[in-house]
């Protein structure tokens, strides 16, 4: 190997991740335009036309979307003589958001092909983490960084390069990647295979967009609904705001007095309310208790009592309440204009809308089946056997990003199991271990099926051998006979057996009843079998049928966080 091992750990070997220099659940992207026939000044106006062309993009494709936190944006910056423009959008808990924003700007390297675009995030390069399995065997994160760019929609690296007179291969700083960029740019690794796993989250999109927003119908204060209508953004702001509530954040909702509030609960209409799906699974999967003077304001609203949004309307409007009250937020954008909007109501300038202005607005219900899941279909998709369901026979669960990424890993890891070329310290496992459906031999013996696409032998798995080998590795003899040695001694001196502590005999017999008791609470268990027995999982309601669990797709705590 030309390589010199340095003991850093590569993506498929335990990378711990690269040292963080953004804040957690940020993505920050920057465009250069690399021309040597162009100055400064040259440069500076073909940055506002992709400046330009960026808004155009978001006015066309994002008209009806929703951003979890921040949207995307891109500002003009200069450092070192050298005009760029970049940008910082934090995504919250939809990682969906940060693969838009990857979209968005795979889609301006299209447009013009002088830009070159790096993007990373808080865990650094995640383009070729998410790309692992493809990547050249020198690209470690040690020196992976500024190393990844977009350029005419492709996906190019920066080769290898060796330090001077040193064997380990060098890092780069932004300015050597612009350097090669100008000097070098035919040079560059563009790896299809690589390309593909980098984008393969791209492929839904545009169509991911609309199907990123959930519309519901909502029971909520009239004045709430006039916010929402005048920039339906800030949903997402008031959602977070209920989402990651703290008893502080509570106090200005437990007022007797519901004059004392900036939204009181009164004067209500049901409208419909543009969420991201995260969001609506957040509002959706909180319990809350309504406050005393929520209470007393909806017993003054009787129609309220058969509307099935009426308690999302609650959480709505509390979201808002805690938004504004809290003076943590007293800087930010979005507050500053809502409250801009209610002076305005006070002062007279504006109205309130009227029920015959609310009854022109758009009224849609979107279904909710992408909030449940099948536990029994949920099964069939982790073990591989989802391709026997028949499309819309209930096949899959929850929306079809999350059971295309499921598929996606359940294929990655059958992959690395049965690649006989590759290196030994990629896995721990055998390389003929396969993870397709499991049966059951006529011996008793549980039998993977060897379907992978290498076409190997499946792996039997017997329980007898399984325990034989754990008592091996307890150090206790098998029950039934004693080791060759030893019956050898015996027979030679047999007046020594008698001798024999009997003591020892004894702990040994204690030791192997409580290995037999551990192995058939495990094998009650089903620890020991392939093939355990089904467990219904199905809630049952006032009749026997089963439905699927309705669980929201993100995590349900206020301190939870969504995994990449």
């Amino acid at each position: 190997m030309d390589d010199q091992p340095d003991g850093f750990k590569w993506f498929g070997e335990g990378f711990d991740g690269f040292p963080k220099i953004l804040p957690d659940d940020c993505v920050q992207y920057t465009v250069y335009i690399i021309d040597s026939k162009l100055n400064n000044f040259s440069v500076r106006e073909q940055l506002r036309k992709v400046q330009a062309a960026a808004n155009a993009l978001c006015k066309n494709l994002l008209k009806d979307f929703i951003w979890q936190r921040d949207a995307f944006g891109l500002e003009m910056v200069q450092q070192k003589g050298q005009s760029f423009l970049q940008g910082r959008s934090n995504y919250g808990d939809s990682v969906e958001d940060e693969w838009l924003i990857v979209y968005l700007l795979r889609e301006l390297s299209r447009q013009f092909p002088q830009c070159w675009v790096r993007v990373f995030d808080s865990d650094g390069e995640f383009l070729l983490i998410e790309a692992a399995d493809a990547l050249p065997r020198w690209l470690n994160p040690e020196i992976a960084e500024n190393r990844v760019w977009i350029n005419s929609g492709k996906l190019l690296v920066v080769p290898k390069a060796r330090a001077n007179g040193q064997g380990r291969l060098e890092a780069l700083n932004v300015d050597d990647a612009l350097a090669f960029i100008q000097t070098r740019a035919s040079d560059f690794l563009h790896v299809p295979s690589m390309e593909s796993e980098a984008f393969y989250r791209l492929q839904k999109y545009p169509g991911q967009i609309k199907s990123s927003v959930h519309r519901a119908i909502v029971t909520i204060p009239r004045k709430v609904a006039y916010v929402l209508h005048e920039i339906p953004a800030y949903i997402s702001q008031a959602v977070e705001a209920f989402y990651l509530r703290d008893p502080i954040a509570l106090r200005p909702l437990q007022a007797r007095d519901p004059a004392r509030l900036l939204f009181p609960p009164e004067n209500f209409v049901t409208v419909s309310i543009r969420f991201t799906k995260v969001g609506y699974a957040q509002l959706k999967g909180q319990d809350y208790q309504a406050p005393v003077s929520w209470s007393a304001g909806r017993a003054k609203a009787p129609d309220m009592q058969g509307q099935t949004g009426s308690g999302t309307g609650m959480k709505i409007t509390c979201g808002f309440e805690m938004l504004l009250s809290d003076p943590h937020n007293v800087d930010k954008k979005s507050v500053r204009e809502i409250k801009l909007l209610l002076e305005d109501l006070d002062a007279g300038e504006e109205q309130l809308p009227s029920d015959d202005e609310i009854s022109r607005w758009e009224y849609t219900q979107d279904d909710e089946s992408w909030l449940d899941i099948n536990f029994e279909d949920f099964e069939k998709e982790l073990s591989g056997r989802s391709d026997q369901i028949p499309l819309g026979q209930g096949a899959g669960f929850g929306d079809r990003a999350a059971q295309d990424n499921l598929r996606k890993m359940v294929a990655r890891f059958e992959k690395l199991l049965n690649d006989d070329d590759g290196p030994a310290e990629d896995a721990e496992f055998p390389d003929d271990m396969d993870n397709d459906d499991d049966s059951n031999s006529a011996d008793g013996t549980a039998t993977l099926d060897g379907n992978s696409e290498h076409g190997e032998e499946g792996i039997d798995f017997d329980e007898d051998r399984f325990a034989s080998m754990m008592s091996d590795m307890m150090g206790l003899a098998p029950p039934t006979a004693l080791d060759t040695a030893t019956q050898e001694a015996h027979a030679a001196h047999p007046a020594a057996v008698v001798e024999e502590d009997d003591a020892i005999l004894d702990e040994g017999k204690e030791i192997r009843r409580v290995m037999d008791g551990m192995e058939a609470e495990l094998r009650q268990a089903g620890a020991l079998s392939l093939n355990p027995p089904t467990i219904d999982k199905t809630v049952s309601g006032n009749d026997s049928s089963s439905s699927p669990v309705s669980v929201s797709g993100v995590s349900t705590g206020p301190n939870s966080s969504q995994p990449r």
